[in-house]
């Protein structure tokens, strides 16, 4: 019993510090981390297996292929082609987000928002307006996206190891639509509303310049990436160590090949460092701290007592746990990282489905729709809206929670909602 008091006491403490400190966060999970191991509340002999390596494979080598991506211009390009069919600025900021929405099932969130907020900045200087409403309707059709596909968000990423699912099982999977769909009917739903929210924005839009390509081949590398991911998911009969970490290798490897190729075209050493410092360290750190803590809660029983709480409080009722669940989520994740609310709840999930008889899948996908879409109600609650305020900022505009939300808000309500009925009506 001392023993699970003091691993609640160390994960509320670290859970208040990643709140208070966000600039820190990697420094308090790595710190907590390893008190869970010198107070012998994780065995050594836990530590490395306690650490998803498939997970940090992933992350890595799809942040650097998507360095790649975004170095060669074809994402300028490609917003360019689309913003040349639109015919005024209400259509260009849906067409920006469905294109931004679009990319970022592949790519990461944030560097979606990189790739696709210049765009927005160069029609709103050419028609003298305020890029705001269209960079906020970037950075949350980016985040919304991130849960349609197996690469595209941290959080798809860990449901994906939990569940061990591959990239066509968040298209299909036992037989029934998954994620991917789940998410578009979201998207459509809540591309609705942002018809609504700009229906005043009429000014004509003109042409302008396209971007020029410079290389094509980290598309290859991108294109490939999902490809070899599709094809590894039908190979389930390789060595265990392989098996485990095919997708991680597979990242990781072709990101390793276009450092490599650059490095032969430049012929200049500094290019591996220059794509190296792409990869966010910082989040990888973050996450191995919070595999470790995940571990050593659990081991202590913590995880199974969360859930039989969440369990007992909805009386277990199957529809009230999947709502608390999905509600909760989506106000958690409004405020605070949900990459270590993911990384938690997804052991809880499991418990609770346990105690319920129920299979995971249902609890999975809503704590998935609550906590990645969540974020987007807040300017804070989530990285891409962080990056998005932070570009208008360097561009003179400063932008308030009231002004974000009165386009995130029902944007999210709408996304989220929708979400929710139809994972229930498909998973219940």
């Amino acid at each position: 019993m001392t023993d699970k008091i003091i691993a609640v006491t160390i994960f509320i403490l670290t859970y208040v510090l990643l709140i208070s400190l966000p600039k820190k966060r990697a420094y308090v999970a790595l710190i907590s981390a390893l008190i869970f191991i010198t107070i012998g509340i994780l065995p050594v002999s836990k530590v490395f297996s306690s650490i998803d390596w498939n997970v940090i494979l992933m992350i890595a080598g799809t942040m650097g292929i998507v360095a790649l991506f975004i170095e060669s211009k074809m994402p300028a390009l490609l917003a360019d082609l689309i913003i040349e069919r639109t015919s005024n600025v209400k259509w260009a900021i849906i067409a920006l987000s469905l294109f931004a929405g679009m990319i970022s099932a592949l790519v990461d969130n944030v560097a979606t928002v990189l790739m696709v907020a210049p765009v927005a900045l160069t029609i709103a200087k050419k028609l003298k307006i305020s890029p705001v409403p269209s960079i906020i309707a970037i950075s949350i059709a980016s985040n919304l996206q991130g849960a349609a596909t197996l690469v595209g968000d941290t959080t798809s990423i860990l449901l994906g190891s939990k569940a061990n699912m591959t990239f066509l099982d968040f298209f299909f999977y036992q037989g029934k639509i998954s994620l991917f769909w789940i998410v578009q009917f979201g998207a459509i739903v809540a591309t609705l509303v942002l018809l609504f929210v700009f229906r005043n924005e009429k000014q004509k839009i003109s042409t302008f310049e396209k971007t020029e390509v410079e290389d094509y081949f980290p598309t290859i590398l991108l294109l490939g990436m999902v490809l070899l991911l599709i094809i590894a998911s039908f190979f389930s009969d390789l060595p265990k160590a392989i098996n485990d970490n095919k997708n991680g290798i597979i990242c990781a490897t072709l990101f390793l090949i276009g450092l490599i190729r650059s490095f032969i075209k430049a012929k200049d050493i500094n290019v591996i460092p220059k794509y190296l410092k792409e990869i966010d360290f910082f989040t990888i750190l973050l996450l191995i701290g919070l595999f470790v803590i995940i571990s050593s809660i659990t081991e202590v029983g913590l995880v199974n007592d969360i859930g039989k709480f969440i369990a007992d409080v909805s009386g277990g009722n199957v529809f009230v746990t999947y709502t608390i669940i999905v509600w909760a989520s989506v106000l958690f994740s409004a405020f605070i990282d949900n990459i270590p609310y993911t990384l938690t709840m997804l052991s809880v999930a499991q418990t609770i489905s346990i105690s319920l008889g129920i299979g995971p899948t249902l609890l999975y996908f809503g704590l998935l729709i609550g906590a990645t879409l969540g974020g987007n109600i807040t300017p804070i609650g989530a990285s891409a809206n962080i990056t998005g305020l932070g570009i208008l900022r360097r561009d003179g505009y400063e932008v308030s929670a009231g002004q974000f939300m009165k386009i995130s808000v029902p944007y999210t309500l709408a996304a989220v909602t929708s979400g929710y009925l139809l994972v229930w009506l498909i998973w219940s």
